[in-house]
């Protein structure tokens, strides 16, 4: 049979590949949910403790603020007093600080499981592992936020944010004494590394640059994390990221021993060796 335009196909002749995201296959929706259903639990169990570890938090806190200045690294203080004084911008703000981090995040994991399984495993643990060894830190240093040392505001408490995690019912479900480090950081991070793989248009890689620095200035103004939580949460994603590409090799090999057919016998044959 001959194409239009094109040269003569050889009769059994096999059409060509399909792209490797099309042949990786997706995996069960349940198990990803149950993932995140567990993440969640586990934060939860850490959450309840939050009462009983307030005045070690609090010290840690202020053990994180005075190191700052000793390295004058420390913004936190003014950029707060700076957004304390703009109340539209300030909600615009804590608006993005307290939704984008879920709807970015969890978008682009949707999306990445609907389109890309070719590389979404890899990611997916590498999220994980990132919510695992921030609740790690959560458990064994537990740091109270810049809004509730003195001298700060709370200022997505004070503009009365949508969705605010500070006051009223969703105060309760959340672990406020989790500063160190910044998830909001790793996770934008996470993202702006998803975007360069899925895209290699301008426009989308600027947004995947732009994004965790915006994120950055978010969490510092509106007082709910240090510098030294953000150079944490780059710390806790990089090395999410060293794990899984560690892990790699060995996860290969037990899926490919799964994969392989069962051995035939052939009567008469005899065993090598």
């Amino acid at each position: 049979m001959k194409e239009r335009g094109g040269s003569a196909t050889p009769p059994g002749a096999l059409a060509a590949p399909l792209p490797r995201a099309h042949q990786v296959r997706r995996t069960r929706w349940w198990f990803e949910l149950l993932t995140i259903a567990w993440l969640a639990w586990v934060y939860d169990a850490i959450t309840n403790l939050a009462p009983l570890r307030l005045p070690a938090a609090l010290a840690h806190g202020r053990d994180v603020l005075s190191l700052e200045t000793t390295l004058h690294i420390d913004p936190e203080r003014g950029l707060d007093r700076w957004l304390a004084g703009h109340h539209t911008l300030g909600l615009w703000i804590s608006d993005y600080y307290d939704n984008a981090h879920f709807i970015v995040t969890l978008g682009l994991l949707g999306f990445l499981w609907w389109r890309r399984a070719d590389i979404y495993r890899p990611l997916r643990s590498a999220l994980v592992l990132v919510n695992l060894l921030g609740f790690l830190v959560f458990w064994l240093y537990p740091v109270a936020p810049p809004r509730m040392l003195a001298g700060f505001t709370d200022v997505v408490a004070a503009t009365g944010a949508i969705g605010s995690w500070h006051t009223g019912s969703l105060a309760s479900h959340a672990n406020e004494l989790a500063a160190m480090p910044s998830l909001h950081i790793a996770w934008a991070g996470w993202c702006t590394l998803a975007l360069w793989q899925i895209s290699a248009r301008r426009w989308v890689r600027a947004l995947a640059i732009v994004y965790p620095l915006a994120t950055t200035f978010a969490v510092l103004a509106t007082g709910n994390h240090y510098v030294l939580d953000i150079v944490a949460g780059w710390l806790v994603l990089g090395l999410a990221l060293a794990i899984v590409r560690a892990g790699a090799p060995l996860g290969s090999r037990l899926r490919a021993r799964m994969r392989l057919p069962r051995a035939s016998h052939t009567p008469g044959a005899r065993p090598a060796g």
